[in-house]
């Protein structure tokens, strides 16, 4: 029997925490996209996982309120890292404004990711013990809005103030739209999360142009939304991400992995 979904995200986000310090910065950097399964040898190859948590709250500048709520700070070496990217981005996108139009006259476009792209999901994770769950995902949406991702609402702002149209292609279900979009908004992203330019799962109905259905993988519904996308004549100039899984299947001419060290999702 074929384990869920939801459980296969679980596991592999708990494989990450404890892989994240096991294989380093340098080798995510470099590319890895998938996390090491193999069994350990002996618990010496085995990070230990109070102290993996304790880099991660310290990369992401850690902060508790006085209602004991976790927050990442605009000052931790996250942030740093983050706004580097979005420099590179940002010059690649002005290059881009300056010599249009794109590939054959197509519109310009970029494609954002939802959790750890636009939204910074790092509360949600902390309260949950970075142990995801559709259950509490769901609870959390609901009630609470993520802030944004440092410096990702300037940027992506910028972009459509520059006649760069603007979508948000997510993992999460259709169920959720009415909780992200929301949430979008008070984040203080002005381009609109309406449902021309914004893409959620559809399990119970998918759209007719996913070959894949009901069952694609985040590779094949990602890369064959972006090619809906592109069929109805724009030009993706840059696709931003925190997985792999956001980037890989083409139909983008640039590709930003944004920093995630506290899950991983093939």
């Amino acid at each position: 029997m074929q384990p869920s979904l939801a459980s296969k995200r679980k596991r592999t986000r708990i494989a990450a925490v404890t892989a994240a310090v096991a294989l380093g910065t340098g080798l995510y950097a470099a590319g890895a996209a998938s996390a090491d399964h193999s069994a350990p040898r002996s618990d010496k190859e085995i990070p230990n996982l109070t102290k993996v948590t304790d880099k991660i709250k310290a990369y992401y500048g850690d902060t508790v309120d006085k209602k004991g709520q976790h927050y990442a700070s605009p000052d931790s070496n996250y942030a740093k890292q983050l706004a580097d990217i979005q420099k590179k981005a940002k010059a690649q996108l002005e290059r881009t404004v300056k010599n249009k139009p794109g590939k054959k006259g197509a519109k310009p476009a970029i494609v954002l990711d939802v959790d750890d792209t636009t939204l910074l999901t790092y509360n949600y994770e902390l309260q949950q013990g970075f142990n995801f769950t559709p259950a509490s995902q769901d609870a959390y949406l609901k009630s609470t809005d993520m802030g944004p991702v440092f410096g990702m609402p300037q940027l992506v702002n910028w972009a459509q103030s520059k006649g760069i149209t603007v979508f948000y292609v997510t993992g999460r279900d259709e169920h959720q739209r009415d909780w992200s979009v929301r949430n979008l908004k008070n984040a203080g992203y002005k381009p609109a999360a309406d449902p021309a330019h914004f893409f959620l799962k559809n399990k119970k109905t998918p759209p007719a142009y996913l070959p894949c259905g009901a069952s694609c993988t985040t590779v094949e519904y990602k890369s064959g939304t972006r090619k809906h996308i592109e069929s109805e004549g724009y030009d993706i100039v840059a696709n931003f991400g925190d997985q792999y899984s956001d980037l890989t299947g083409g139909y983008a001419n640039h590709t930003y992995k944004l920093p995630n060290p506290m899950y991983f999702l093939p």
